[in-house]
């Protein structure tokens, strides 16, 4: 049982015994066992459908939650933590922009023919004016490669060639590959 489930619990159990909780209440026992204040709504979440807010506080409800409810619960806890990853996500990954010109996410299959002539469906990542990531099978390092992009809307599919300048591995047989462009190809 987490720290969190152990604040909530000791929660509903304070509201069962006076009727209901504040939220200043709530914040004082995450202090009572050193976690973070801010933390206060997550306990009111895993409290479940035994405390119901009105008026500035939250009340025991003493009846079981119908399926429908229980349903809902999981739903919106679902979403919650499912927010919280995105937020964590987004935070972790701002990086100040190091490069002259932003990148602009363009996911979509590519062909990508490499100096042996074999040809490779890849997946771009992003592309900027100066160059494009690739996801795929293999490493391109140090390649001139020729990658074909679709332009959509029955129009000829465009080909650049490229200097693929960086290579990381980002999962079991899955490569990243980073190049510039060199030429425009007619």
């Amino acid at each position: 049982m987490t720290d969190l489930q152990l604040v909530a619990n000791a929660v509903v159990r304070r509201a069962r015994r006076q009727g209901w909780v504040r939220p200043s209440e709530i914040r004082e026992e995450l202090q009572q066992t050193r976690l973070p204040e801010t933390d206060w709504k997550k306990v009111v979440n895993l409290s479940g459908p035994l405390l119901r807010y009105r008026r500035g506080r939250y009340y025991y409800e003493a009846r079981t939650a119908t399926p429908l409810q229980s349903e809902e619960h999981r739903r919106r806890s679902i979403q919650q933590a499912v927010r919280q990853l995105v937020r964590h996500y987004k935070k972790s990954h701002a990086q100040i922009e190091r490069r002259q010109q932003g990148r602009t996410d363009f996911v979509q299959p590519v062909t990508v023919q490499a100096e042996d002539r074999r040809q490779y469906t890849l997946l771009s990542r992003d592309l900027s004016e100066a160059g494009i990531r690739l996801i795929g099978t293999r490493s391109l390092l140090g390649q001139k490669v020729r990658v074909q992009l679709d332009r959509g809307a029955g129009e000829r599919p465009i080909a650049f060639v490229v200097r693929i300048l960086w290579t990381c591995t980002v999962g079991d047989g899955l490569f990243e590959n980073g190049g510039t462009f060199l030429e425009m190809l007619d």
